[in-house]
């Protein structure tokens, strides 16, 4: 299953972006998944990824749209989200350490922690693409007398 969402920099579209995402997983994996522990999860990582597009690579730019692609085979799923701002140059990225009082840095180490696999790719074909690709787990069934 593919899926692609043409939306508007603006944070205000924040819940279009969620819904698209998780309305089109919900469609093909119905409730072989546990959606209580999942949406979470798959929406935090992809609102970090879309608001930093809104907040950094666009802020100048509010007129351009931000592309996002969907791909689910089987349980694998991929989401690319691309921008046509100047890009972020990673070799200048620096993660948060718990004793400093970082005000930024934090969204590239919850995406990673929540994601299997984030890869972002700086000017292709005049745009870039972050990637977030996880495995969705199957719902684990529970056996009577079981916990």
């Amino acid at each position: 299953m593919k899926s692609e969402l043409h939306v508007p920099s603006d944070l205000s579209f924040v819940n279009i972006v969620e819904t698209w995402l998780l309305g089109c997983l919900k469609i093909h994996l119905g409730d072989s998944v546990d959606w209580s522990e999942q949406s979470g999860r798959l929406r935090l990582a992809l609102v970090e990824a879309y608001s930093n597009a809104v907040r950094h690579a666009h802020k100048d730019q509010p007129s351009l749209p931000i592309l996002l692609r969907l791909e689910l085979q089987d349980r694998n799923l991929v989401i690319e989200i691309w921008d046509y701002g100047k890009g972020f140059d990673m070799s200048t990225y620096f993660p948060p350490h718990p004793t400093q009082k970082q005000e930024g840095g934090y969204g590239w180490l919850i995406m990673n922690r929540l994601m299997d696999k984030v890869e972002y790719r700086l000017q292709v074909n005049g745009a870039n693409c972050l990637k977030l690709e996880t495995t969705i787990p199957e719902l684990m069934e529970q056996t009577e007398g079981r916990p």
